[in-house]
């Protein structure tokens, strides 16, 4: 297994055993390699949740251009759902991604 290999699966592990999720494998997949270079950096890695100028950039770059959201309240209000629910202190990109992409039923953008 290759560096992505074993980051998808550290992935599902802490949603399977912290976030009691079972992941859809192949779409955490997709998402995880949709993060391209930034799973491999420690800070790009993760979303700090606390920032809201990091939060708009997710809201801007994944939610808006990746998925085609719109910018509205019920975006804002999926983003600080997801992210409540993601309690873990650590909070990894590809997953909030996933989180994201399944709050907002838009599994078919990876298909």
């Amino acid at each position: 297994m290759g560096k992505r290999d074993d980051l998808i699966e550290k992935y599902a592990k802490q949603m399977t055993e912290k976030l009691g999720m079972t992941p859809d494998m192949k779409l955490l997949r997709a998402v995880t390699i949709g993060c391209g270079p930034s799973i491999y950096n420690r800070d790009a890695s993760t979303v700090a949740a606390s920032d809201k100028k990091e939060l708009e950039t997710v809201k801007k770059n994944f939610l808006m251009k990746k998925l085609g959201l719109k910018d509205t309240a019920k975006t804002d209000e999926g983003l600080a759902e997801v992210m409540a629910a993601y309690t873990e202190r650590t909070k990894y990109r590809a997953v909030v991604y996933y989180m994201l992409t399944k709050h907002f039923r838009k599994a078919s953008v990876y298909k």
